[in-house]
């Protein structure tokens, strides 16, 4: 295999002919590129020959599920990708188009050991990528991740033969059969689709549909330049969209789905967007009484009450502060025999005997409607004011560049913990601890936090501050820790601030 190139460089000779991989593209747990800036189709091919010498390497069976989003490039990244995969002596199960927690069924469904799905996510047009996975429910992490990044970038891929190529279809009828089953409600519930014209807008108004939801669709027409706006629950003009038309419908709820549909976002029948970290904790509520004692995993962006809230001390829950990414946390669910994982970001983590353990907004759907089926005295809004207040920032990400940013919050880091133990304060507060599982989390003496951290999958750091106080504390956690990133001056300006 020819060694990849970089800089990748559009409109010459050898672009057309040789593979150019920026190298920063292989991430924690994701492999994520600008096309065509960053890689080209015969970097694709290398990148599909490097993950069928990965599996050849690890003795795993050579038979890959393999899907793509809807976007109008990704259909010929699937098809460079699987050229690769083939070259390796891979046999290859193509689903189509999909959304990822489609893929991961996939795995199950199809009984194959690996899966590749060609997806942005929810990053803008002009991304690219691929989740995969060896080890079901489970998607590659920094292990993995480097090891296939060293194949690749020092030209290791070797060819084989017996590769081979099938297009399987009728899995995404399977996938909804999976999601549904026989339920159906008995209370009527109203409920806002979004799905930003993503992959999303194909399965999710069936789905309702099925189980006999009155559907408002928003935005449920497929369309790859998505002309209203990005698919992605976590960003607030989505979350100020779904609010507009649960108002305007007089809708129970609305539900929204990021690109590739692993992610669900909620706002409530009053209009209130509920972060997800929130409705993690009324599900938890829920389930913890069905299965006491469990164990939930969150991620360190999460809120507090997973640990603090009186309902589950009640009901025996243990919590697990875990490292955010939608990789470790899954692994974490499965290592740690966890009924479910909760991520900010949307990313929902229901294992056996609720779900297969995997990312899948669909499934968090059908529960969120299922959980309103046990509560049918009830709303959302209810459920919502039920948890003990709390005032917490959206995900907000300032620009720091790939090779710059983990250097960077080592810095800010150690400039947290040296505030921790200089005895000096946040928002006025004591400072009594600093996670630093993941960035850090600086907790203070009331239980409220601040976070930094590194996005695993963007150029970006991550802040997220929440009070158990008020929203003038929010706003002051927010400001010291501000005032310690602005003193590193590689980061730039944030996509959405309080």
């Amino acid at each position: 295999m020819t060694k990849p190139t970089s800089p990748v460089t559009p409109n010459t000779w050898s672009f057309l002919r040789d593979p150019m991989i920026t190298p920063t593209g292989f991430r924690e747990y994701d492999a994520r590129w600008k096309y065509p800036d960053e890689i080209n189709l015969p970097g694709m091919t290398a990148l599909g020959l490097g993950l069928g010498t990965q599996m050849q390497r690890r003795g795993i069976a050579p038979v890959i599920a393999v899907g793509n989003d809807y976007r109008d490039y990704s259909l010929s990244i699937k098809q460079a990708l699987i050229i690769g995969l083939m070259q390796a002596g891979i046999q290859v199960k193509d689903i189509g188009p999909a959304l990822s927690p489609m893929a991961y069924f996939a795995q199950f469904h199809l009984d194959v050991p690996a899966v590749a799905m060609v997806t942005a996510s929810h990053n803008p047009n002009g991304w690219t990528g691929v989740k995969m996975g060896f080890e079901r429910p489970l998607t590659h992490g920094p292990d993995e991740m480097n090891e296939l990044r060293d194949i690749v970038l020092n030209g290791e891929g070797e060819t084989r033969p017996g590769g081979s190529y099938e297009f399987v279809d009728g899995v995404k009828e399977a996938y909804l059969d999976d999601l549904v089953g026989d339920f159906k409600m008995s209370r009527p519930l109203k409920v806002v689709c979004a799905t930003g014209n993503g992959t999303a807008a194909a399965f999710a108004p069936e789905l309702f549909a099925r189980m006999g939801v009155e559907v408002v669709p928003s935005h449920c027409e497929l369309d790859y330049t998505f002309p209203h706006y990005n698919p992605n629950p976590e960003a607030m003009e989505m979350l100020h969209d779904m609010s507009a038309s649960v108002k305007a419908s007089g809708a129970d709820m609305a539900l929204g789905f990021d690109g590739d549909g692993d992610r669900c976002g909620v706002v409530d029948d009053e209009g209130e967007e509920i972060f997800a970290d929130k409705v993690g904790v009324i599900m938890a509520r829920d389930l913890s009484k069905l299965y006491p004692n469990a164990t939930f995993v969150a991620d360190v962006k999460s809120t507090g009450l997973f640990a603090s809230d009186p309902e589950l001390q009640k009901n025996g829950v243990t919590a697990d502060y875990w490292k955010t990414g939608h990789s470790h946390m899954k692994r974490r669910v499965k290592q740690i025999g966890a009924l479910a994982g909760f991520e900010k970001s949307g990313h929902y983590f229901l294992a056996e005997p609720i779900g297969r353990g995997y990312d899948c907004g669909m499934r968090v759907a059908v529960e969120i409607c299922k959980l309103m089926e046990r509560n049918p005295d009830m709303s959302m809004s209810d459920l919502r004011k039920a948890l003990p207040k709390t005032w917490s920032t959206p995900t907000m990400s300032p620009y720091c560049a790939d090779t710059e940013k983990y250097q960077v919050l080592e810095r800010l880091v150690q400039k947290l913990v040296a505030k921790h133990e200089a005895g000096e304060h946040v928002a006025g507060r004591a400072i009594k601890d600093v996670v630093t599982v993941n960035g850090a989390r600086v907790i203070l003496d009331n239980g409220s936090w601040g976070l930094v951290r590194a996005s695993s999958n963007t150029p970006n750091l991550v802040v997220v501050c929440e009070s158990s106080d008020s929203d003038a504390e929010m706003r002051a956690i927010f400001n010291d820790i501000d005032a310690v990133i602005r003193t590193e001056p590689l980061v730039g300006d944030y996509d959405q601030t309080i």
